[in-house]
């Protein structure tokens, strides 16, 4: 992560080194360069280290979920799911479910969209690693990146037990679009698979047309749109419908890992 921030920070240091030089080389470039100033936000660096979410006041049974050893390291052995993420993920909201999954004994893999850059026009700079990784946020400040294992058009309904979406402002609107993501969606319900979805995770599925008729909560600003959507909103931590656990917010991350845990020990 320091070292793609790093490159970022000198790209950006480079293009206005340039603009500068090209202004001081050319007088009449100033205007351009008071335009570009305007249009341009001050940057500024917004961090929420995850100790300080296991330490704020209310979170104590949160941060007893990751410090306490699990009862058993092969409670979900063989058990293998599928986490669908994009770029402008909840951190906490994959770290920590997939942690728990994984201590566990399940076989958790991290599933992103085929790479599919923007057009050129829309001005965008992509770093290698978008290639490989997802990008993590908090609270919509990027914060990190993390290698994913499979794409979306590779993986089979077959070959997994469950599918988990983690959450993030950004992440679901980057996956609801896929067509390869709302398809394996669609196909695990078809069949009764697990598919658990925390924050703004669940409006993937109300883009997968899955929540009519559905009991299920989310993040407060997304609760309209799965009303919308067909789906019976309740203010709850966790909600089980069937083969569906939705969640609201990175505090619940504990009482979701542990009824998707519950539910795929069913016998």
């Amino acid at each position: 992560m320091n070292k793609l921030t790093l490159a970022g920070a000198l790209s950006v240091l480079a293009a206005s080194i340039t603009t500068a030089q090209t202004t001081m080389n050319n007088p009449s470039n100033t205007h351009e360069l008071r335009v570009m100033n305007q249009l341009s936000t001050q940057a500024a660096v917004v961090n929420m280290p995850v100790s300080q979410l296991l330490n704020a006041p209310g979170n104590e049974a949160l941060k007893a979920f990751f410090f306490t050893p699990v009862a058993s390291k092969a409670a979900l052995k063989g058990k293998r799911i599928a986490v669908l993420v994009a770029d402008g993920f909840e951190e906490i909201e994959l770290t920590g479910p997939v942690w728990y999954f994984r201590e566990l004994g399940a076989q958790v893999d991290i599933v992103a969209p085929k790479y599919n850059p923007a057009p050129e026009r829309y001005g965008l700079m992509y770093p290698e690693m978008s290639k490989t990784h997802v990008m993590a946020i908090q609270y919509l400040q990027p914060v990190g990146w993390i290698k994913f294992d499979r794409t979306a058009d590779q993986i089979k309904v077959a070959d997994y037990d469950a599918v988990f979406i983690p959450g993030g402002a950004w992440n679901p609107d980057n996956l609801r679009n896929d067509r390869d993501v709302i398809r394996f969606i669609r196909d695990c319900n078809s069949v009764g698979k697990l598919i658990a979805a925390i924050c703004h995770g669940p409006v993937v599925l109300a883009s997968a047309d899955i929540l009519k008729g559905r009991k299920l909560t989310g993040y407060w600003n997304i609760q309209t749109d799965l009303k919308n959507a067909g789906g019976n909103v309740v203010e709850e931590s966790v909600v089980t419908d069937k083969n569906l656990i939705t969640s609201r917010h990175p505090i619940d991350v504990a009482d979701f890992s542990r009824a998707v845990e519950k539910w795929l020990l069913k016998p």
